[in-house]
Parts: structure tokens; sequence; C-alpha cells
């Protein structure tokens, strides 16, 4: 697949999911308010990647995208509810999300807070919701909140926190971001596999292929904090710098740091290897978009 042929599939399962995203909230049982805040950072924009890395791995395993939509918009629920955290006063105190106010500052740091809470509640909430089979859909979710927890992602963002103004080692830079931005895209891989019936071995493939693109993905984001153009990015560049992070650039330097993200992204096609449906040509095609935006 193309790169032009991968974005417009990366562009459909995007908006299915932007389309199923912008009802969550629509029923007029939230207070206006914290509805509002919910939706501002929802509908933020952003390609959806990993809801789409779930709806690709349940098509890749003979699942339907529209039976695993509703999981696919609670791993983004969870997604906007960390940036919205991740941003306040008492983490990154960052002012920008997306080239727009951050949610306490178009709101307020108690609302903020509020929404980043009602956000990850109701991933759950539609997680559960699915019309599968109910082993699936337990145990997609076990993988789920076991990524975003203590395990995971929030795990992460305490090593984040605690490595922040240290010189962090090659060891603790990856258990860092393995924790706090692979977990969850790795879980968008496996769930989605688990969710179109995939067994234990196409579970295990999706896992690899999640855990070598989110080390891709995040190397690749450190870079284009250091060379990355700031309107594209939608916050300054430099910021990781500014505020002391570590990062994969300040301990290896771009260009190590590029074959790092390249020795990811081809552990990731080896997991494809072995499967020949349309949508292991798309998830290739992924791949090598993430590697491609440093370049």
């Amino acid at each position: 697949m193309n790169p032009r042929e991968m974005k417009v599939e990366l562009g459909a399962l995007g908006a299915l999911v932007e389309s199923r995203l912008a009802t969550i909230f629509s029923d007029g049982l939230t207070p206006e308010r914290l509805a509002a805040s919910m939706d501002y950072s929802l509908m933020a924009g952003g390609k959806r990647l990993r809801p789409v890395l779930c709806l690709a791995w349940a098509e890749l395993a003979g699942g339907r995208a529209d039976k695993v939509l509703d999981f696919a918009c609670a791993i983004e629920c969870i997604h906007t509810y960390s940036l919205i955290h991740d941003d306040l006063p008492a983490m990154d105190d960052d002012d920008l999300r997306r080239g727009k106010p951050s949610n306490h500052k178009q709101f307020d740091e108690a609302t903020a807070i509020l929404a980043g809470d009602g956000l990850l509640t109701e991933a759950f909430t539609l997680a559960s919701s699915l019309e599968l089979q109910p082993d699936r859909i337990l145990k997609a979710i076990f993988h789920l909140s076991t990524a975003a927890g203590p395990r995971g992602m929030v795990g992460g963002q305490v090593l984040d926190m605690g490595l922040t103004g240290k010189s962090a080692s090659l060891p603790q830079l990856r258990e860092m971001h393995a924790k706090k931005t692979g977990a969850l895209i790795e879980t968008s891989c496996v769930t989605g596999c688990i969710l179109g019936g995939g067994g234990d071995s196409d579970q295990a493939l999706a896992s690899e292929y999640g855990r070598a693109i989110g080390l891709a993905f995040q190397v690749t984001d450190d870079i284009l904090d250091v060379i990355g153009d700031e309107a594209a990015l939608g916050k300054p560049v430099g910021s990781d710098e500014a505020q002391g992070k570590s990062t994969y650039p300040a301990l290896l330097g771009i260009d190590q740091s590029r074959v790092l993200a390249r020795q990811s992204v081809d552990q990731a096609l080896a997991a494809l290897s072995g499967f020949s449906h349309p949508r292991a040509d798309f998830l290739r095609a992924v791949g090598l978009y993430i590697l491609d935006r440093t370049h």
C-alpha cells in the first residue's frame, strides 16, 4: 500500500471514530459544562491512531470494525483524559494542546480534572457495551485497564515526573515510555485482535507489533520536538528540553534516535510477515508513515 492509499484508509477509519465520538455525550444526561469540557478535548482533532489500530487489528483477526467501534472510542477517551491531565499545572503545565488552549486554560483546573475523570470512566461504559462474546470483551477490558493503570500509562507518568530534570539511562527511558506511551498503543492492537476473534498466536503478534510501533512513535515524537514545525505539531518546539524532560535525542542524538526508530519499525513489519489480509498492508504502511514523520 502506498502512502497516499494509507492516508485515505487512515482518514476513513479515523472519520468512523470521529463520528461516534461526537455522539457520546449528546444524550443530555451530563452537566452542560462538563460535557462541553470533555467534548472540547475529545473533538480537538488528531489522526486517532490508537482507535484506528484497534479497528485494523480487529479486521485483520477476522472481525468487523463496526462491532468494535465503541471499544476503539473507549481507547480514545482514555488517551484524551491522559492528555488533559498531563497538561495540568501539577503535571507538565502546558498551555497548548493541538494548537488550542489546554483544557484547564479554556475552562478551569477543576473542570479539566473532572473532564479527565469523566472520560476515563466513560471509556469502560463504552468498552463493556459491545455485542460480542462476553469472554472476549472481558479479556479486552482486562488488557485495556492494565495498560491504562498503575502498571502502564499512569505508572509511566509517575516515572516521567521522577526523571524530569535528571539524566536518565536508556533502560530508564525505555521503561518510562513503554508504560506512558507504548502501553496504550500496544493494547490498542491486542484488544482489537482479541475482539476480532484472533487466537493466542495472533494476539502475541499484535502485542509485538504494537510494542514496536509504540517505541517508534515515541522516538519520532521526541525527534519532532527538536526539529519539527510548531504549527504542524500544535505545541511549542523544544518544550521537552525546556521542561527538563528525558528524551531519546537528548540521550542518543538525532541520528541514533532515527536508527532506533527504524529498527523498531522493522520489528513491527516482521510481526506482520505471516499475514496476507489487506489490513496487514495498511498496518505496514502505518509503521512506515510513523517513521517518515521525521524526514
